[in-house]
């Protein structure tokens, strides 16, 4: 038996996905709270409360507890589905799964636009390792899904990739104030500093974003962050959106 509420369609016993739970408007989350608390539900313009027995499953592309801490997230409600957490890592944090997920994509999308796109290059293969894929395994697919739509041939080349795909960025003008500035003598050290600092300025430190740009897994820079400690102008920083 099916009950209908609003746009979910519940099933007694069955799992409902809420995807991109971070979105949610937080008036919305606390009705889902309560949902979740009591198991029951009452549809839109009616009276009575239904009692509902559903798996809820959550999703979201941010990290959690950052989303808390902006108030994005409820945190009564985050640790009302924090019951068993599934992290999944950044596509640039297991590149060696690209070989397997490039092949079955590559079906996935013979399969969509009627191709028959038998692989893809080695220089391919080699762009996509050497990636940091910021839109993670969505990128990864809509990218192939281009290549096998105006591949001329059985395998992808690099010129069936998007124009100026893996390109490395231009270096910045020397009076852009978004440039980082290095003197003579200054150590790795120093500069992977410098330019963390400045990205995490960048986006207004957004870690989440800072750490796409800049290639790194969020923990890495978490880690990086606690290695400096309290950075001359942190507090200054406005706090992430």
């Amino acid at each position: 038996m099916e009950r209908r509420t609003g746009c979910f369609e519940l099933a007694e016993g069955g799992t409902l996905l809420l995807d991109e739970i971070g979105e949610m408007p937080v008036g919305t989350q606390a009705k889902l709270l309560r949902v979740l608390e009591d198991r029951k539900l009452r549809r839109l313009g009616s009276k009575v409360e239904t009692s509902v027995d559903v798996r809820v499953l959550a999703a979201t592309n941010k990290q959690p507890e950052e989303a808390v801490a902006r108030g994005e997230l409820r945190n009564d409600l985050y640790y009302r589905l924090n019951v068993f957490n599934i992290h999944m890592p950044a596509l640039r944090e297991h590149k060696e799964d690209i070989p397997e997920l490039v092949h079955t994509l590559v079906n996935e999308m013979n399969a969509k636009h009627g191709r028959k796109v038998a692989a893809v290059s080695d220089a391919v293969l080699n762009q996509f390792q050497n990636y940091a894929w910021p839109g993670n395994v969505r990128e990864l697919r809509n990218t192939l899904e281009r290549a096998v739509i105006v591949c001329d041939g059985g395998v992808v080349e690099t010129k069936h990739l998007p124009p100026g795909f893996g390109q490395i960025t231009p270096r910045l003008a020397a009076n852009d104030p978004d440039a980082v500035r290095l003197g003579v003598g200054t150590t790795v050290g120093e500069a992977e500093k410098l330019l963390i600092l400045k990205t995490l300025e960048a986006t207004s430190n957004n870690k989440t974003r800072a750490a796409e740009i800049l290639g790194i897994s969020l923990k890495t820079l978490h880690n990086k962050l606690k290695e400096y400690g309290s950075a001359p102008g942190e507090a200054a920083r406005p706090q992430e959106e």
